[in-house]
């Protein structure tokens, strides 16, 4: 006969075995469910100000707020992600400029680029990645749509339920009450770190690009500086794979004012605008390590394509503060037990 533990096991067994089959199930919406979670997470305090203090109703409040983000963030996202496909569709059709380019190292490197197999490898592969990585009208207009749609539809539920849906999550968490708060404001202060700290960072080393490519008369400064904007969600070296190169091929034609003036302008302005932000930012809200930047972005662009800028960062940061609280409770119940 099956006893009381057993039958509570195999129930526990039957619901882990279902929960991995629904996330495996869900695999495909899951960048829809973690962009809820962040709108959600950025916009909470909003919306409670909207419905609470103004005496919104629930449909208008949400309403202002999908309208605001989705004009604010993702419009624009996904309008200089196009423009860097329209320019990466141009070289591909009209191949003569990276030619050109590619002859003039050659010159006056001594070597070969020309019949190069690593180079042709290396920008075949360039172009795959971006191609892939970016949302296009032509491949991905429906899912982005329907993801978008989905990403609406749950934040909606969520703010209408919000005290429902964060009373779940604190009593579900396997944690006590104090640490389930502690994460609940840690994440927030993460979310808003790396969302809108990284995003401010973006904004303004691209902007600050394509005013140098301006300044210094290089060529499509429209354009890098939008490159500009999603590399510096990179830390460190983001801005830099923009400004370095410009500058050196500059300075291959024999242009130096306009080299060394990008290569200056890129170190003093560009660079340094992203400490100083960074350090306002951190001030305010949670300091993001850069190596979890790093890390994060290498494993989001796999998963994610474009949007792992963002997202790779934000669950790295979440996985850490999840072994933080984790520890506090080991903690916790360690002196528990010494008592």
């Amino acid at each position: 006969m099956i006893s009381k533990k057993q039958k509570q096991n195999i129930i526990l067994i039957m619901i882990v075995l279902l929960g991995i089959f629904l996330a495996y199930s869900l695999r495909i919406i899951f960048s829809a469910i973690l962009g809820a979670i962040i709108l959600y997470t950025l916009f909470r305090n909003t919306y409670i100000k909207l419905v609470v203090e103004k005496k919104w109703r629930n449909i208008f409040a949400f309403i202002f707020i999908a309208l605001s983000t989705f004009t604010v963030i993702i419009l624009p996202f996904f309008t200089l992600s196009w423009m860097v496909i329209d320019k990466l569709s141009y070289f591909n059709s009209n191949p003569k400029y990276i030619q050109d380019l590619i002859s003039h190292l050659s010159s006056i490197s001594g070597i070969d680029l020309n019949h190069s197999s690593i180079l042709e490898t290396v920008i075949k592969n360039i172009e795959t990645w971006a191609l892939g990585s970016f949302p296009t009208l032509v491949n991905a207009l429906l899912s982005v749509f329907l993801l978008i749609t989905i990403m609406y539809f749950l934040l909606y539920f969520m703010f209408k339920e919000y005290l429902n849906f964060e009373a779940a999550i604190v009593h579900y968490l396997p944690f006590n009450k104090e640490n389930s708060l502690t994460l609940g404001t840690e994440l927030s202060k993460i979310t808003f770190s790396n969302v809108l700290g990284q995003g401010i960072i973006a904004i303004a080393q691209g902007t600050l690009i394509g005013i140098g490519f301006y300044i210094f008369n290089i060529t499509d400064p429209l354009f890098w500086g939008v490159v500009g904007v999603l590399l510096s969600f990179i830390p460190i070296v983001g801005s830099g794979l923009v400004f370095i190169p410009a500058a050196l091929i500059a300075i291959s034609y024999q242009n130096y004012t306009s080299g060394f003036g990008i290569l200056l302008w890129g170190a003093l302005i560009v660079a340094n605008i992203d400490n100083v932000i960074r350090l306002i930012i951190n001030r305010k809200y949670a300091n993001t390590h850069p190596i979890v930047s790093i890390v994060g972005v290498i494993i989001g662009i796999p998963v994610f394509g474009v949007l792992g800028l963002v997202i790779g960062p934000l669950l790295i940061s979440y996985f850490i503060l999840l072994i933080k609280i984790y520890e506090s409770e080991q903690a916790n119940a360690s002196n528990e037990i010494e008592k």
